[in-house]
């Protein structure tokens, strides 16, 4: 859509950028196909009527909360289908859980714009159970399944909100970017450390290094929908038991209704580029606590 904005600005002028003066196809090809049509006038119509739909810039519905004057944002994702698996994307990459892709419908919910920091974890329970406690802006870690349905219970009623883990499918969808998606490999890039801190960038750097470990949230570029750290950083909980994959169609899934692990999603700063893929799955008891495990918001 970046045609139609600097087509329509070109076709304001009579001279192009050498003093060439403009034919009409260049002028008005407004999508960009060699000739100018219908169309072209449509498209247009389309940007008169909406202009910001044809902006660079991803257009997100966010909402901002504040809890004990700690501050967090919700994402909007509008519901759509999706491929959920193991995709061309991840290719060799893909791991046998995370086959058969299917497809998956899903409605309308919102998400964490970050994972769940150490300041709001704090502000909520009183007190950071990190392992690597580094400060307020990091994502907190070292808490169970069963600590984060405490914290979530303890937080809506704080709010008088309905918080709750993402499903997994939620998930997915989320960090592929949902109905924006570019069908990445990673969460927002084909290249992982341009969103990620995984274990070239966070941990190979020997513990000796300032750039060792987790990282603050939001300090690598975010996904289509303006999500951070979907991709590496840390692990986050989702709230369906594990299970495989039927490769069955499915709305709104929420996951297996027995079964005695829970299912994280996304990788972490010690984890390889294989396992920050967005299709990527791992399970544990619901008890666990690692130092590389969190969580990220759903409403």
């Amino acid at each position: 859509m970046l045609a139609v904005s600097l087509a329509t600005s070109a076709a304001t002028t009579e001279l192009n950028g050498d003093g060439r003066r403009q034919s009409v196809r260049e002028r008005f090809d407004l999508n960009d196909d060699k000739q100018v049509d219908v169309g072209d006038v449509n498209l247009l119509l389309d940007y008169i009527l909406d202009p910001s739909a044809f902006n660079d810039e991803p257009q997100v519905e966010s909402k901002t909360y504040t809890v004990n004057g700690v501050t967090f944002k919700m994402v909007a994702v509008a519901g759509g289908t999706f491929t959920m698996g193991a995709t061309s994307e991840q290719g060799s990459d893909a791991y046998n859980n995370e086959n058969k892709a299917h497809q998956v419908t899903l409605s309308d919910y919102w998400i964490g714009e970050t994972e769940v920091t150490e300041a709001l974890w704090t502000a909520v329970m009183g007190s950071n159970p990190s392992y690597y406690n580094k400060g307020d802006i990091y994502p907190v870690e070292y808490v169970s399944w069963d600590d984060c349905q405490t914290f979530i219970s303890k937080l809506n009623s704080l709010t008088g909100e309905t918080f709750r883990l993402p499903t997994e499918a939620e998930w997915e969808f989320a960090a592929r970017g949902g109905t924006k998606s570019e069908g990445y490999k990673y969460s927002g890039s084909n290249t992982i450390g341009d969103v990620a801190w995984y274990t070239v960038n966070a941990y190979d750097v020997g513990s000796s290094s300032p750039n060792y470990g987790k990282h603050p949230v939001a300090t690598k570029a975010a996904n289509e929908l303006g999500l951070y750290d979907m991709s590496g950083n840390v692990w986050e909980w989702c709230q369906d038991r594990y299970g495989s994959y039927s490769g069955a169609a499915q709305t709104d899934p929420t996951g297996p209704t027995t079964g005695s692990s829970r299912v994280s999603r996304g990788g972490s700063w010690i984890d390889g580029a294989e396992l920050c893929v967005v299709s990527i799955r791992r399970h544990d008891s619901p008890s666990y606590r690692y130092g590389r495990l969190g969580l990220r918001l759903a409403r």
